[in-house]
Formats: structure tokens, C-alpha cells, sequence
């Protein structure tokens, strides 16, 4: 009998690797995901984004003293060389113009709102006047004529 066969000789580690091992004989790959997955949103609801946001920035700044800037320079080219092999050489260019187009569609909607803002602020009553408001426009017909007094747009 040696000294593994005995129970009480087994170390914590040596117990817990075992255990695993016998868990993901008998469950599974995918028991780790999802339990993975509860626990991560466990945390996330108790502690907030900002505790992952805190220890990933203390993460990689240990990183970085261990390792340098270097490192993720390296990393980062891998990577972006490892996207373009699976993605294609153009993957990098078709994001880009998607990224600039939802940024001028965003930049646009911010202007219309802010016109909208600055037209409301200009028609409504200053603050402690006794005036009425002026009587809303008529709106514009479809065909961009306006309808007369009495008349209705078609």
C-alpha cells in the first residue's frame, strides 16, 4: 500500500485536483461554464462592474511590471494577425467604415436633438412672464405646401 493509497497522507491540493478531476469525468466541460457563469453574475450583481473594471486594471498592471509594455505589444499584434487570418485582410477596413458610419449617424442625431432643444427653448415663456404662448404653426404638407387657414393637408 503506498502513501497515496492512504487517505490521510493526501494533501489539499493533491485532494482538490483529484476531486476536479473526478467532477469533470462524470459532468463535463460544460459544468464548469455554467457554473462559471452563475458565479460570474453572482459577483457582478453583489459587486458592480467597477470591482471587474478594478481588478482587471490591477491585473494588468501587474502584468505590466512583470512583463513590460512589450508584452502587450507582442500580444496585440498576434492578435489582430490571428483576426485577420481567420476574418480576411479586409475585416479591419469593413469595421472601420462601419464604426465611422454609426459615428456620423450619432453625430447627426445629436445635432437634430440639439435643434430641437434650442427651437422648444426658443418658443417657450420666459420664466415669471404673464404672456401666452404664441399659437403652434401649421404643419407642412407632405408635398412641403402648407395648408390655409380652414384647410386641411392631404
Amino acid at each position: 500500500m503506498s502513501d497515496k493509497d492512504n487517505k490521510g497522507s493526501m494533501t489539499v491540493a493533491e485532494a482538490g485536483r483529484k476531486g476536479g478531476e473526478t467532477v469533470r469525468n462524470e459532468r463535463g466541460r460544460e459544468f464548469y461554464e455554467t457554473i462559471g457563469r452563475k458565479g460570474g453574475a453572482t459577483v457582478k450583481a453583489e459587486r458592480g462592474r467597477s470591482f471587474y473594471e478594478e481588478i482587471g486594471r490591477k491585473g494588468g498592471e501587474t502584468v505590466k511590471a512583470e512583463r513590460g509594455a512589450k508584452f502587450y505589444e507582442e500580444i496585440g499584434k498576434k492578435g489582430g494577425d490571428r483576426v485577420k487570418a481567420t476574418r480576411g485582410p479586409n475585416f479591419y477596413e469593413e469595421i472601420g467604415r462601419k464604426g465611422g458610419q454609426k459615428v456620423k449617424k450619432l453625430i447627426e442625431e445629436g445635432k437634430r436633438a440639439a435643434r430641437a432643444a434650442m427651437a422648444a427653448a426658443e418658443g417657450a415663456p420666459q420664466e415669471g412672464s404673464s404672456a401666452t404662448p404664441a399659437a403652434p404653426a401649421t404643419p407642412a404638407a407632405p408635398s412641403g405646401e402648407t395648408a390655409g387657414p380652414g384647410q386641411q393637408n392631404e
